[in-house]
């Protein structure tokens, strides 16, 4: 097991990759963001929405100015800083423009790191450009200890098994971004990141206390494949909880979700309600995570920071849907101070309470959204 332990030192402010932005109206946003996120208390059912609003249309205004196409997809569809009224009328970029396009809201000579989507085969690649990762790690951490270490006190630590590559050998995934992140700073001594499955099986029979282990869904699967070969079950230390991320679609094969908690708690030991699903991708900043373990006994649903907004959209007029129907899950997230906030996906959602559940892709969203905002953000250009 490769074990990753704290660095201050990489995280020092002399450190490029978290300086502060040199434009003075970026920097002004990026510290209220960041005082959000640093903040104890989320405030409970949309109490914070005025706040939220305010910053969400300043950021708005912000990157109409300085994301050159950007612009010209708001303007194609008549949203402009003085237009809007809401951050609902903010609109959304589809997640495959970030393949034909460079989104940044900052010169291109100030990038200090990109973070690229796994792609498939030789298909292009979607690229997130950032000037800072201050906020990207600011945001993800709290997040994740609400929702898969909400039993630990402040500062605590538990032992984080990763199934996924090191930041180190896949230094634009985002995921393992923020793996990294989060094994630095909650994880126990011998928390780390381990692709070899018969080490990781070891390691698990030998726990004597709670972990944590995370890793993509497909990482799951090669692991409790494994011990089917073999037979094999492992009852986890009592505390105990999984984390998954990604897709449960594979090269050659599908796995539902609910098919892949079955086999958790089979070979595993855990139950359901010990296994979180991530929602996330390369493009946001933020994160959102099943409320299990937050909030046991409830509804599961998605739930994400407060400085984050989900909108579920009708395919057809990009208007919001009705309480309960089904439609493509739109984010704006107030991390994504260098790109844009504004991100519409090619999944379907439906609303639970306060939060989502995903229902899966739409059919062609994201090459029909992708093409029709491509063609409006070009328009023009030189």
């Amino acid at each position: 097991m490769s074990g990753t332990s704290a660095d201050p030192a990489r995280h020092a402010s002399a450190d490029p990759a978290r300086r502060a932005s040199a434009d003075p109206a970026r920097r002004e946003l990026d510290a209220r963001v960041l005082a959000w996120m640093r903040e104890a208390r989320w405030e409970p059912g949309g109490a914070d929405e005025a706040r939220f609003d305010s910053l969400a249309r300043e950021l708005f205004a912000f990157q109409y100015e300085r994301c050159a196409p950007y612009r010209r997809l708001c303007r194609a569809r008549g949203a402009t800083p003085e237009a809007i009224r809401s951050w609902r009328e903010i609109p959304p970029v589809p997640t495959g423009a970030f393949k034909e396009m460079a989104l940044r809201s900052f010169p291109e000579r100030d990038t200090v790191h990109t973070f690229r989507t796994s792609g498939t085969g030789a298909g292009a690649r979607g690229e997130l450009h950032l000037d800072t990762l201050a906020l990207y790690e600011a945001s993800l951490l709290p997040t994740f200890e609400r929702h898969v270490l909400p039993d630990l006190a402040p500062g605590e630590r538990m032992p984080i098994l990763v199934l996924a590559p090191s930041r180190a050998e896949v230094p634009d995934s985002s995921l393992s971004h923020m793996f990294d992140v989060v094994v630095r700073q909650r994880g126990a001594p011998g928390s780390g990141f381990d692709l070899d499955l018969d080490r990781v099986i070891r390691r698990l029979g030998e726990a004597r206390g709670p972990l944590a282990l995370c890793g993509t869904a497909f990482a799951f699967v090669h692991l409790l494949e494994r011990l089917e070969a073999r037979d094999a079950r492992l009852a986890l230390p009592p505390g105990s909880r999984a984390m998954e991320t990604g897709g449960f679609k594979g090269r050659a094969r599908e796995v539902p979700r609910a098919e892949l908690q079955a086999r958790i708690e089979e070979r595993l030991g855990l139950a359901p309600e010990r296994v979180v699903n991530q929602y996330g991708m390369t493009e946001l900043a933020s994160q959102f995570y099943d409320s299990v373990l937050r909030y046991p006994g409830e509804a599961r649903r998605k739930l994400g920071p407060p400085w984050a907004r989900v909108r579920l959209l009708d395919p057809e007029s990009g208007k919001d849907v009705a309480r309960d129907a089904p439609g493509i899950v739109a984010v704006l997230d107030l991390a994504n101070t260098g790109s844009v906030l504004a991100l519409e996906t090619a999944d379907l959602g439906r609303r639970v309470g306060d939060g989502f559940e995903l229902l899966g892709r739409e059919p062609g969203a994201e090459a029909r959204g992708c093409s029709i905002a491509a063609d409006q953000m070009l328009e023009g250009a030189p």
